[in-house]
């Protein structure tokens, strides 16, 4: 060491110097600073071998005496020794101060980050002979140094990867950065942005809110209260929602981030799933909820004189079977074309609605009862044109029934109620027409779908009852056989006309447990009558065209002859000649009852519209004649006529012929004169109770 000492003295301190002022200025250089110093001597190769290293050194690079001497390549690492050389060789090369960062670990693991100068010192040929490496620790430094990269790059990354926009901007309003996604939202790159200001990018309609928003940032409250419009480089305007950040520096706000999330998408999708809510999925007409909410708004409108308008319910005739025949997709694309030529009407004072299976709605505003009976009429100009479907042409006709604003209805409900009954009672009576709402529709129910719910518990309530009306033999003036007929008294609205309820319960399906009840209970009376001596009697019963349909009837019948011990010749069944327009199917289902021996009777004959030839195809035991030709017969000759001709054709085919709605003795004595086996009317009796028919027409009498 002190070979070292008087070796720099000569090469670095002048003669004149204080030899005591010189071991103070080394002692300080190379003993009592904390940076690393390092004398090498160059030699040839070249070589750099250790001649001083200082207290600090000899700690941290884990050197000992014995390294004094020797090479890089002898006392360090060969990684660490290669990447010295490298940089002592690089100083020989450019002959001048280099300055480089390294680090070196301790045999603990101990990273230890360095800063090192290396000085070239000359001999007076102009050679480098000695190098001096100064190295400092800058451990800590280089870790605070590494965590601020860290976080650096944590915050970029947060920022450059957002979906959301984020504009980085001066209390001002001046836009400082802004991350790839506000180049997206906005359609401008950043370059493009800097310097200018974030209002620029405000739809104008938001300024003053905006600006409010920034106000209360720069306040120091972070906020997120705001939606508002922004304007894309192309010009159109996008809906975002805003938060708003201070950036706070050393407890200053020198700015804040905006930022903005695009509500597009979810402004579109809201748009769709309104409006899915609003419109039917199969014909894009409105739906059933727009309906109520169209309604709610103009009933309870704030204009003082709210106008009247029309609800018009639309029902298509016969789309069920055409629904059934063709198939589901097929009725699926009737009803988008029946959309479409209603769709013709929509506008703003007219709005069509499909509100479920064939229904439909319109709502014709400011419209009275004669402009409204007007429209209805071109609704169905537009019906008498047929429709194409795979090439084949279908009729569609439809009925249609109307309420008035506020004459109908005060409320949604009752309009749409109203409607529906007008139009219910289109249906009963043939439908293919429209009729407008009346007070008297609903004197008994305040609904169909009430009428129904009261129908469907009537068998459980012992609501139902048979009426009969017998038939008298004019030969011999005996009453043997009845027609059993069905009545509803129901325990809150009392009578119902068959006329009301039967043509429900066919359309509800209830006319099945119906029609069967009235089988059982008709073989009941008749087992009691049997048991009271009455054994010749006969009873028959109106069989609907579903319940003939239907594959449990005979096994019914049979069940129920079997059940109360009758003759099966005792029961008669009735069918309406239209039932028989299917020949393929009730042939055999016919034939099945008269192998039974249950007799079968035509009603109101003469009024359907089907061939004679089923009267020698199906085994028919009776003709009732339709009280239509009765009722005339004595004042139109082809009533007469056409009654005659039935008697005579019953006769010759070995039919049983009944006249129905006899009234009058000059009827019954125009029949009798016919030859007409019996007749059936009020001229004799009206349909009566059981204890009435006891007591007028079996008496005492036994068989």
């Amino acid at each position: 060491m002190d070979h070292v000492h008087s070796l720099l003295t000569n090469e670095l301190v002048s003669g004149n110097t204080s030899v005591k002022i010189q071991k103070i200025i080394f002692d300080i250089i190379f003993q009592h600073v904390q940076d690393m110093v390092f004398v090498m001597k160059v030699e040839k190769g070249p070589r750099f071998r250790y001649i001083f290293v200082n207290e600090a050194g000899m700690k941290k690079a884990n050197l000992t005496v014995k390294s004094i001497g020797k090479t890089f390549q002898e006392v360090l690492p060969q990684e660490f020794s290669t990447s010295l050389q490298q940089k002592y060789e690089q100083l020989l090369k450019k002959r001048e101060i280099i300055l480089f960062d390294d680090q070196f670990s301790y045999d603990d693991g101990k990273t230890v980050y360095g800063e090192t100068i290396l000085t070239p010192i000359y001999n007076d040929k102009n050679t480098i002979q000695y190098i001096v490496a100064v190295t400092r620790d800058v451990t800590e430094w280089s870790i605070e140094k590494n965590k601020i990269v860290e976080s650096e790059q944590r915050y970029r990354s947060i920022i450059n990867n957002n979906l959301d926009a984020i504009f980085t901007i001066s209390p001002e309003g001046k836009i400082l950065e802004a991350n790839p996604a506000a180049s997206v939202l906005t359609g401008c790159s950043e370059s493009q942005m800097l310097h200018r200001s974030i209002y620029d990018v405000i739809n104008d309609y938001d300024l003053v809110k905006f600006k409010t928003l920034l106000e209360k940032t720069c306040s120091g409250y972070a906020l997120e209260s705001l939606d508002c419009k922004i304007i894309h480089a192309k010009g159109h305007i996008l809906m975002v929602h805003i938060k708003t950040v201070p950036i706070v520096i050393h407890g200053i706000i020198n700015g804040l981030y905006v930022i903005c999330k695009d509500l597009s998408e979810q402004s579109k999708n809201m748009e769709m799933i309104k409006f899915m809510a609003f419109h039917d999925q199969l014909t894009g007409l409105l739906n059933r909820r727009a309906l109520l909410e169209h309604l709610n708004q103009h009933i309870y409108s704030k204009v003082k004189s709210v106008q009247e308008f029309a609800l018009i319910s639309i029902d298509l005739d016969r789309f069920k079977y055409l629904n059934d025949t063709l198939g589901h997709l097929a009725g699926d694309e009737i009803l988008k074309k029946v959309a479409e030529r209603l769709g013709q009407f929509q506008n703003e004072t007219c709005y069509i609605y499909r509100v479920g299976g064939d229904e439909f709605n319109i709502l014709l505003l400011s419209a009275d009862r004669k402009e409204a009976g007007t429209f209805v009429k071109k609704v169905f100009s537009v019906f008498s044109q047929s429709f194409y479907l795979n090439s084949q042409e279908y009729f569609i006709s439809t009925s249609i029934g109307i309420s008035m604003f506020p004459n109908d209805g005060k409320d949604a409900e009752m309009l749409i109620k109203n409607a529906d009954e007008a139009l219910f009672r289109v249906k009963e009576r043939g439908k293919a027409h429209f009729q407008f709402y009346r007070t008297e529709m609903n004197s008994f129910f305040s609904n169909v779908v009430t009428l129904e719910t009261h129908l469907r518990k009537a068998i459980d309530k012992n609501e139902l009852s048979l009426f009969y009306q017998p038939q008298i033999d004019l030969t011999t003036g005996e009453v043997k056989s009845f027609e059993a007929l069905l009545r509803w008294n129901d325990r809150e609205f009392g009578a119902i006309s068959p006329s009301v309820f039967i043509p429900l319960a066919e359309e509800t399906g209830l006319i099945i447990p119906i029609g069967n009840w009235v089988i059982e209970n008709a073989c009941g009376q008749l087992h009691v009558w049997n048991e009271k001596g009455y054994t010749d009697l006969q009873v028959a019963v109106n069989i609907s065209p579903k319940q003939l349909q239907h594959p449990n009837l005979v096994p019914f019948i049979q069940s129920m002859i079997e059940k109360y011990q009758i003759k099966a010749s005792s029961l008669g069944i009735e069918i309406t000649e239209g039932t028989m327009s299917d020949m393929k199917e009730t042939i055999p289902i016919l034939t099945k009852v008269k192998e039974l021996g249950v007799s079968i009777s035509v009603d109101d004959f003469g009024t359907g519209y089907s061939s004679l030839s089923y009267l020698k195809q199906f085994p028919i035991d009776c003709l009732k004649i339709d009280q239509s030709f009765i009722r005339d017969i004595l004042k139109n000759h082809k009533d007469a006529a056409i009654t005659s001709t039935i008697i005579h054709l019953g006769k010759s085919l070995c039919l049983e012929v009944i006249a129905e709605g006899v009234e009058t003795k000059k009827q019954v004595e125009f029949l009798s004169h016919a030859g007409c086996h019996k007749i059936q009317g009020f001229y004799y009796s009206k349909p009566i109770p059981i204890e009435e028919v006891e007591q007028k027409f079996l008496g005492q009498r036994k068989s």
